[in-house]
């Protein structure tokens, strides 16, 4: 019963949604150590909520009211400092069980920080950006693995939560993108995703890549204007799949900058996920749910 108590508090303390949080299996590597805990605050710099010093990886679960059998995994960015957990990651997934889709937020291991990585990654950024490659280097293979891990974790309690267990999805925002082409890139059979979404993905930090024989469906979202030159990374990307005849579709807004999430700018960008979901329908990868 104690325990039962505390983990409504904490539910409550955190002020989400989701039915639950998982805590996934996942090795260390001695490498790479936290010294501050874990920190949900609302980021100034940003300007919105975030999360840092995730050092032990979890799934935040929003399961659908009417679940249609597809579930999505939801990977925020925030360049492996931080998570934007609101906009890339509990918006996103509040949004897709209102169309029957079961969501999972993932909080993959980031760079150890002090107590606010956000300051700590934009300091880097203007002062010694190569640092930020450096920090980033021994944890990105950590945030794989805990993709790698979601999907098996969903996979493996599909049937329990009325989910179908090859319409599993990865969708990952900027360096939660490079996580999404990781997984993508790394895979067995027990832990593939059916299909992706890489919005924005970070995609130099993963350097030369290969596209898999059996690769999986893929549409990659981005903004021509995105100001940390993402999109010809993605135009890369998509040119990948294509040239090597795999199912692949591609939104690339002229105007929406980069982050834009869930958030409303009037622009068109506004829409992507009403596309993306589009795409999934004629893809047979969702169906749509009665209202």
């Amino acid at each position: 019963m104690k325990h039962f108590i505390l983990l409504t508090c904490i539910f409550i303390s955190m002020n989400v949604l989701a039915q639950k949080m998982v805590d996934l299996p996942f090795e260390t590597n001695a490498e790479v150590t936290w010294t501050t805990p874990e920190n949900e605050y609302y980021s100034d710099i940003w300007g919105t909520k975030v999360v840092t010093n995730v050092a032990i990886p979890r799934l935040e679960v929003y399961e659908a009211d009417q679940p249609n059998g597809t579930s999505v995994i939801v990977a925020p960015g925030g360049g492996l400092y931080g998570l934007s957990i609101n906009s890339e990651g509990r918006d996103v997934a509040k949004w897709l069980n209102k169309q029957g889709i079961t969501a999972f937020v993932l909080k993959y291991r980031l760079v150890p920080t002090g107590e606010d990585g956000i300051k700590e990654i934009t300091d880097e950024g203007a002062s010694n950006p190569a640092k930020i490659g450096e920090r980033v280097t021994p944890v990105l293979p950590l945030s794989i693995a805990d993709g790698l891990s979601a999907i098996t974790y969903v996979r493996t309690n599909a049937n329990e939560m009325k989910l179908d267990p090859n319409k599993i999805g990865f969708m990952g925002f900027s360096a939660g993108g490079a996580v999404t082409m990781g997984v993508t890139f790394n895979y067995i059979e027990e832990n593939k995703p059916n299909f992706i979404v890489p919005v924005y993905p970070w995609m130099t930090v993963l350097g030369e890549y290969t596209v898999p024989q059996d690769a999986p469906p893929m549409l990659v979202i981005c903004a021509s204007d995105d100001p940390l030159g993402l999109a010809k990374p993605s135009t890369d990307l998509y040119a990948a799949w294509l040239t090597n005849g795999k199912n692949t579709g591609m939104h690339m807004y002229s105007k929406g900058g980069h982050g834009f999430g869930m958030k409303t700018q009037n622009l068109a960008s506004d829409d992507w996920i009403s596309q993306f979901h589009k795409w999934a329908i004629t893809e047979g990868l969702t169906v749509t749910t009665n209202k």
